[in-house]
């Protein structure tokens, strides 16, 4: 039986797990697992949230950068960071939105209206990492 993490008994303490998926399935998974074991729990709403950030950003560094280093969540009682890493020190650019449903563009602008706030630092070994925080 997991034991769930109670963030409240130490509140200067942040909760991390880290993974490397192969997709951006596994990495939904992985989240929803870190998200189930925060107490107290995420609300609905923030797991969605949390899900589609990490879907996106995950996806994003697949399909771009050919791989992702690591994926690491944080958790405090304010905030969950969703921190990508890739091998690409190349930086998202923002496109324009392809209806036609084969060119995307839809996932950098969505993530940035999710998140409290976005950054992009680099990573080790010459590629980055995109961080996101969430309200928690």
């Amino acid at each position: 039986m997991q034991r769930r993490l109670v963030i409240e008994d130490h509140p200067i303490q942040l909760t991390q797990r880290v993974c490397r998926p192969g997709s951006a399935a596994d990495a939904r998974d992985f989240a929803r697992s870190f998200a189930a074991l925060l107490c107290p729990a995420p609300t609905a709403l923030t797991t969605e949230n949390l899900l589609l950030v990490v879907s996106e950003l995950v996806a994003n560094a697949l399909r771009h950068a050919g791989a992702v280093t690591s994926l690491r969540l944080r958790a405090d009682r304010e905030r969950i960071e969703v921190c990508v890493e890739d091998p690409s020190p190349t930086r998202p650019q923002k496109r324009d939105p392809d209806l036609s449903g084969s060119h995307g563009g839809f996932g950098w602008p969505m993530v940035h209206a999710l998140a409290l706030d976005v950054a992009i630092l680099p990573g080790s070994g010459g590629g980055k990492t995109v961080q996101a925080a969430l309200a928690r």
